[in-house]
């Protein structure tokens, strides 16, 4: 059992969360896994359970590659409970060919996309002999999505059926979404899509779509070359959303779900409570100890307030951090909550945090490696208030910085944080109780 706010495994390869969810009493988290080095390779479904979100126990591989359709790995998806069985949806690749270097990687843009089902009796037991089959076929017509980039389902229940979302793309240009509904969760068809903004970026990935407790809609997506900018983000949006025609219209303008350089491909989830709670891949440019690579943030609960989307610090996570004390080291989660207004700056172990132009920066330059595709060291949110409460929750290799309950959210992978905490504003220090 590990105790940890950022769940990481400890060995090998770990990107994107999978399969979500509150299952008989537990959380059931999934993830893009390659268990044999600390670099991307064939994926598989890695797996691990939480009664809390805080403390979690790493189970066996879930998912692995046995048919055709999958045979070059399991890629990313959703769960859902049906009749007493967790089932589980996910994009299966086959290398039409491969890289004659490494057998885990293939020719560029040389593969096909499947999406595929699985069922499991209890959440810890996984056929992946039997259990398997493909629901919806590589897409044959390129006016419908692309062959090769179309994928990670996210099923959920509707009102009169399940209904699913995939990302994919038209013409290697414009990110959209494919809308599909079942009756039986084993037959699909296609209802609808949606084209976003060309600016967006050229490929949507990991799309979530979901109602919250208030009546509000929101969208994750996941954008590839975001703005032309040449980095992926994930963004967010109110949208509304109509179940018979499958029309989904976007309210609200794009705002980054994280303003941190390395926030990607969230996933949510219902809580025991009904909240809507999320977790996100957080990228990291070179492994740890060459041992593991890739953490997942800290739970957050996703809400919206005055239309603005709000990810704030899960209460479970916030109820763990209980012993109050003066000492801080990297070793164990640790929250510093102060106020700060223009000109304040505050330093925790050489990652600077100051307000200037009514915006939160960050700055890791001190305490990360720089290295191609991980340049970005600096952070910025947009307009905040003259005075703002900010809470930094600290452990390990990632920073994460809460701004007024989730207003915004800057989260920040660091290599060689020290223990040291200064500022030029009232802090309280918080350490978490063991």
């Amino acid at each position: 059992m590990a105790r940890s706010v950022h769940f990481h495994i400890t060995k090998g390869w770990m990107n994107d969360p999978n399969g979500f969810i509150y299952y008989k009493g537990e959380y059931h988290l999934f993830y893009q896994y390659f268990p044999y080095a600390p670099e991307w390779g064939t994926i598989c479904w890695g797996h691990a359970v939480s009664k809390d979100l805080v403390n979690w126990d790493q189970q066996e591989i879930a998912l692995f590659p046995t048919l055709p359709e999958d045979q070059n790995g399991c890629f990313s998806g959703s769960a859902v409970e049906a009749d007493g069985q967790l089932r589980l949806f996910y994009t299966g690749v086959h290398y039409d060919e491969v890289d004659p270097t490494n057998i885990n990687k293939c020719v560029p843009d040389h593969l096909t996309s499947a999406q595929l089902a699985m069922s499991s009796p209890d959440g810890y037991t996984f056929d992946n002999f039997a259990n398997k089959a493909v629901i919806i076929p590589p897409i044959g017509d390129p006016a419908l999505g692309d062959r090769v980039h179309t994928r990670d389902p996210k099923v959920w229940r509707g009102s009169d059926g399940w209904y699913m979302v995939l990302g994919s793309n038209v013409d290697r240009k414009q990110g959209e979404i494919l809308f599909y509904r079942s009756d039986d969760l084993a037959h699909w068809t296609f209802v609808n899509r949606k084209l976003m903004d060309p600016g967006y970026g050229w490929m949507c990935e990991c799309p979530d779509l979901f109602a919250l407790p208030g009546g509000d809609t929101v969208l994750l997506a996941s954008m590839m070359d975001y703005m032309g900018q040449g980095h992926d983000e994930s963004v967010c949006f109110t949208a509304g959303f109509d179940e018979a025609t499958c029309d989904l219209k976007l309210l609200s303008e794009p705002r980054l779900v994280d303003y941190g350089c390395d926030f990607y491909a969230p996933q949510t989830t219902t809580d025991e409570a009904g909240r809507r709670v999320m977790m996100g891949w957080m990228r990291m440019p070179e492994p740890v100890d060459n041992k593991w690579i890739g953490m997942f943030c800290a739970p957050r609960v996703v809400e919206v307030r005055d239309g603005h989307v709000y990810t704030s610090l899960h209460p479970n996570v916030r109820e763990a951090l209980i012993k109050k004390t003066l000492a801080t080291t990297t070793h164990r989660p640790y929250l510093f909550s102060l106020q700060l207004s223009e000109g304040n700056h505050a330093n925790v172990g050489g990652l600077r945090i100051w307000q200037e132009g009514h915006r939160i920066h960050v700055d890791r330059s001190s305490v990360y490696h720089a290295k191609p595709g991980y340049e970005h060291v600096l952070s910025v949110t947009p307009e905040v208030g003259d005075t703002n409460k900010v809470e930094i929750l600290v452990h390990g290799h990632l920073v994460e910085i809460y701004v007024n309950n989730g207003q915004y959210v800057v989260s920040n992978i660091v290599y060689g944080l020290g223990g040291s905490f200064t500022t030029d504003a009232n802090a309280e220090i918080t350490v978490i109780g063991l």
